[in-house]
């Protein structure tokens, strides 16, 4: 196939960083079907229009997800992209690959297609980036016959669980997370390639609140590690972070100046917990979120508590319908465990899902649902006694709906009143 003319595309090669272009460039000396990538791509930037459109319905026997198609709507100027299906893989738990498997999978996607892939972008998945419809089923008999790998989510069904990287290689997991992806993807095999749902559905494995995976703002499910006892203090090392002997932050905080406990640490903590006495560090670990903070600066001094297990929140989702959401929490204390097969997480699932798929309207989250239909029901529905913690502010809260005469003036009135009482 022809090179095309790309001057537009040429202008992504320049400077310092890495150039998906050059990347094309590289593999289209293999593949000729990528100088039509390029070529198209020059053309989208041109007109400022994709070039894309809708690819339908298409997939394996048997799956209904786990390939998104793609069609060239010029087919005739860019033959090498008339079709140009996009292969989602479910990636191993923690993404921990073998350089064999890495090879294999690459080798088997030059034979059956583009030789392109995206590791881990925005839908999380392994992805392999173009083929044609024909070359499907090859595909996907080699892939799960020879390299025992299966296709991952897409549509609406339920996504590719990931996971962060959890006791493996992190102290401050409290929870094995790659036991419960794991355990909770095998589990649901079928909610993952045969869509039934509303919409799509992430569940998303975080072994503590640094939430690796951002659970918390991209996932309907969110099991983010936390602890409910008090932090593990160790106050001889507090001393050396004090004195300078230890390094803040692993090092990291040396760009900022030199350490000083309460700028940096005491005066960042969101709820105030925090304070030395007689040269000691204190906390109030009644008031304390579990944020991380202070042990991701002072980590040699400062642990997780030792009665760990793992929070739920439910609705979080990027901007389609209705904005971003960040997920609310639902279940503040569980302990995932793989001895029950992670029932206890399931049984929330599984009691979330038949709600939602009774009142949820197609292409509508989980999260939008809560929205629209009230926290206070969907509470109700998942067994959980409402607390403080559900209520963002007062009079704010997106869940509790207000009628007009109980709001109108009456943030004034109650102000005036709280004024009179204290004589303000």
């Amino acid at each position: 196939m022809p090179k095309h003319d790309t001057p537009l595309m040429d202008e992504l090669e320049k400077g310092p960083w890495p150039s998906f272009v050059s990347d094309l460039k590289r593999q289209a000396e293999k593949n000729p079907e990528c100088w039509d990538i390029l070529g198209q791509m020059e053309l989208s930037y041109k007109d400022k229009i994709t070039h894309w459109k809708h690819g339908g319905i298409v997939g394996v026997f048997g799956y209904g997800g786990g390939i998104v198609g793609r069609y060239s709507d010029s087919p005739d100027k860019f033959p090498g992209v008339a079709h140009f299906h996009t292969v989602r893989l479910n990636q191993p738990s923690s993404k921990f690959y073998s350089t064999e498997m890495l090879r294999k999978v690459c080798d088997l996607w030059e034979k059956h297609g583009s030789g392109m892939t995206n590791m881990h972008g925005s839908t999380g998945d392994m992805v392999l980036l173009g083929t044609r419809t024909e070359e499907l089923e090859p595909l996907f008999f080699d892939l799960t016959h020879e390299l025992k790998w299966d296709l991952g989510g897409s549509g609406s069904n339920l996504r590719t669980p990931s996971c962060c990287l959890g006791k493996a290689r992190c102290e401050w997991a409290c929870y094995d997370t790659q036991a419960a992806c794991h355990t909770l993807t095998m589990h649901y095999q079928d909610e993952i390639h045969r869509p039934a749902f509303p919409y799509k559905f992430k569940f998303k494995f975080s072994g503590c609140a640094n939430d690796c995976v951002a659970s918390a703002a991209r996932s309907d499910f969110a099991v983010i590690g936390t602890w409910r006892d008090n932090i593990r203090i160790n106050q001889d090392e507090v001393k050396k972070y004090i004195s300078g002997e230890l390094k803040a932050g692993g090092g990291i905080a040396d760009s900022f100046g030199a350490f000083d406990i309460k700028k940096d640490v005491i005066g960042h903590c969101p709820t105030g917990c925090m304070w030395m006495e007689g040269g000691d560090l204190k906390i109030d670990d009644a008031e304390c979120t579990r944020c991380m903070h202070c042990i991701n600066v002072m980590p040699r001094a400062l642990r997780p508590g030792v009665d760990q297990g793992a929070t739920i929140m439910m609705g979080a989702k990027a901007p389609i319908l209705d904005g971003a959401q960040l997920a609310t929490m639902v279940i503040p204390f569980v302990k995932p465990t793989a001895d029950n097969d992670f029932e206890d997480l399931i049984e929330v699932i599984e009691k979330a899902w038949d709600w939602w798929m009774e009142f949820g309207k197609n292409r509508e989250r989980i999260g939008e649902t809560m929205q629209r239909v009230g926290l206070p029901s969907f509470l109700r529905v998942m067994e959980v006694e409402p607390i403080p913690q559900h209520v963002k502010e007062p009079r704010c809260n997106p869940y509790v709906f207000w009628e007009a005469a109980e709001v109108e003036g009456g943030w004034d009135r109650d102000i005036k009143e709280f004024r009179e009482r204290h004589k303000m």
